[in-house]
């Protein structure tokens, strides 16, 4: 991990309850130095996930410089051990992280759906017998 590692950011988002969430956002390179604007965008970026689900914990952003591009890696864990990854290698650094940030918009919302419909399926089953 290189220079662009900074573990103790973080972002308070105030919750529907009242509560204030704080969101760990790391963010890191292999083989180059991020710059300060390209910094700030994927933790603005990676702090909107929040509104897809609220239980995030810790987002990990990481840079990869190859040969001919960069690659962005989105890598969120929630609680209950649960752990998103996007991955994206096309196009410059600003259209990975969009990329990646439409990736986990689609899986985050997708699960939190599951989680809120799993007891609204089961009272289905129970009504339905006879």
């Amino acid at each position: 991990m290189c220079a662009a590692t900074d573990p103790d950011f973080g972002y308070n988002v105030p919750n529907v309850i009242g509560r204030s969430l704080t969101v760990i956002v790391t963010v890191s390179s292999r083989h180059m130095d991020v710059s300060p604007a390209l910094k700030t965008y994927a933790e603005q970026k990676a702090g909107k996930l929040i509104k897809y689900y609220d239980r995030i914990q810790e987002i990990e952003v990481i840079f990869d410089a190859g040969k001919d591009s960069t690659a962005v890696e989105f890598i969120v864990n929630a609680e209950h051990r649960n752990m998103f990854l996007a991955h994206h290698n096309d196009g410059d650094a600003y259209a990975c992280i969009d990329a990646c940030f439409d990736k986990l918009e689609r899986q985050l919302s997708d699960h939190k759906k599951k989680i809120r419909n799993r007891k609204h399926a089961a009272e289905d089953k129970h009504s339905s017998m006879p």
